[in-house]
């Protein structure tokens, strides 16, 4: 289940056995033996990577779940011991998962090593669900506001335009929706949030995208810019590493607003925050002035 997880969170298996620590073909033997008993392939393979088929999708949840009883098992143990400095339960958007947690809590863990930390992921709505239900102690999404919970903004993370650096020289990258509309784009999550505002930018232009390809997750998207498929709406903390290197190039639209979003820690107003998760959202805010962004600020 595990493997069947990472898979479909980092759209291949190839970095599902780098997050797992296993080789790929011990990865590709664990989908293959969970399809062969059920009788029923999890992933349609296809140009953009692996994606999930539909029962692949409805067994998602029920995964999440077994993983999450396993998790709960583990800390009902590990609270017994005379050492446990408690526990913390997480749940964040795939992204920040994928893009921001990874370092963020090998540094938390190396400073506090007795404290059991149990991570869940979906949606932004679904973050909140689990935050309000009090299946995690504090929620990480993106532009997530409600007022059952107080949102700590940590920095802004905007959707931006990015590009192959190779096919967008410095002289290109300025340019108008309408030319934008015209160029191949890769879209990712089809009905998320991200995917809404993606699709809003056009509506509202009255423009339709040249849309050549949907996929899962931002990291398959990505990969397909870097492959020269196409262009594509990112968040920031996505790309930001690839900017960097000059893989990718950020591609300003001088006719339109930016797509904004902010990147947020969310907790119950009523339930103060366990000395664990303070220390987190201590090691949050030092990650993301490391990486850059506006200073965070409260939000009521």
């Amino acid at each position: 289940m595990e493997a069947f997880l990472a898979v479909g969170t980092f759209g291949g298996f190839r970095r599902a056995a780098e997050a797992l620590r296993v080789t790929q073909p011990a990865v590709s033997a664990r989908i293959k033996a969970l399809e062969e008993s059920l009788g029923v392939p999890l992933f349609e393979r296809g140009r953009g990577g692996p994606a999930l088929s539909a029962a692949g999708r409805a067994l998602r949840p029920h995964a999440e779940q077994l993983l999450q009883a396993v998790a709960l098992a583990r800390q009902a143990v590990h609270d017994l011991r005379p050492q446990s400095a408690g526990a913390l339960q997480i749940a964040a958007a795939l992204s920040i998962c994928t893009y921001l947690l990874p370092d963020v809590l090998k540094r938390f863990q190396a400073a506090h090593p007795n404290v059991m930390i149990t991570v869940r992921s979906g949606h932004s709505k679904e973050v909140l669900e689990m935050v309000l239900r009090g299946g995690a102690e504090i929620g990480l999404a993106r532009s997530l506001h409600h007022p059952a919970v107080e949102t700590v903004s940590l920095r802004d993370d905007p959707l931006i335009l990015v590009g192959r650096a190779r096919d967008w020289p410095p002289s290109a990258r300025r340019v108008r929706l309408e030319a934008v509309a015209d160029r191949p784009l890769v879209l990712f999550d089809r009905g998320s949030s991200d995917w809404t505002l993606s699709h809003g930018l056009f509506r509202r232009a009255g423009l339709v995208p040249n849309v050549v390809m949907e996929v899962e997750t931002i990291e398959t998207a990505k990969r397909m810019v870097e492959r020269g498929v196409g262009i594509a709406f990112l968040p920031h903390l996505a790309v930001a590493r690839e900017i960097r290197r000059r893989t990718l190039v950020a591609i300003e639209i001088v006719d339109a607003e930016p797509l904004s979003r902010s990147l947020d820690v969310i907790h119950p107003r009523q339930r103060p925050l366990s000395a664990e998760a303070l220390a987190l959202l201590r090691a949050l805010r030092i990650a993301v002035g490391e990486v850059g962004g506006v200073p965070g600020r409260r939000r009521r």
